[in-house]
């Protein structure tokens, strides 16, 4: 008979997603986000860009990837910065702190590579723990409708956001 084991007991590992975890990180997001996920303004802006592996993170139970964030240049006028987006968490594992250890994860990393902001369009009260604050309304403008209240920015440098303003595109 299986013996049940806590969940306190599950080992969760992280690393940087390779090529062959796409397929899987694309099942998690369909699972989690449905088709709706493609109308989406910061869906658009990394649509057929790569994210920055180096950036970005995986959570797995064993062989099974469980959690993903990923990380994509963007630019907000003429400044570099960073959009966060999506971050997934399968269900069952969503109460165990692995999306904000993914976030963590990415910030330390784009912070390490000498990344200046990151942005993301999420919910303020959730992100806010991991350093996220809302955008200075009106000073970013992204290219489709976004709710002003959940567009974020975190500063891996002090006085970053201070030089940075106008529309927010692809680092094409």
């Amino acid at each position: 008979t299986p013996v049940p084991v806590p969940m306190s007991d599950i080992v969760f590992t992280f690393s940087t997603p390779t090529d062959a975890d796409l397929p899987a990180i694309e099942r998690l997001t369909e699972h989690a986000f449905g088709p709706g996920r493609f109308a989406k303004t910061a869906y658009r802006l990394r649509e057929g860009r790569p994210a920055d592996h180096s950036l970005s993170f995986v959570a797995r139970v064993g062989t099974i990837l469980v959690g993903s964030n990923r990380m994509t240049e963007i630019r907000i006028g003429d400044q570099p910065a960073l959009l966060l987006g999506p971050l997934v968490v399968e269900p069952a594992f969503r109460q165990h702190g692995l999306g904000e250890k993914l976030v963590m994860k990415s910030l330390d990393a784009a912070r390490a590579a000498g990344h200046r902001v990151v942005l993301l369009v999420g919910d303020a009260p959730y992100y806010q723990r991991m350093g996220f604050v809302k955008a200075p309304h009106g000073r970013m403008k992204m290219p489709g409708p976004v709710d002003p209240e959940r567009l974020l920015y975190c500063e891996l440098a002090p006085g970053a956001i201070d030089s940075m303003s106008g529309r927010i595109s692809r680092a094409d």
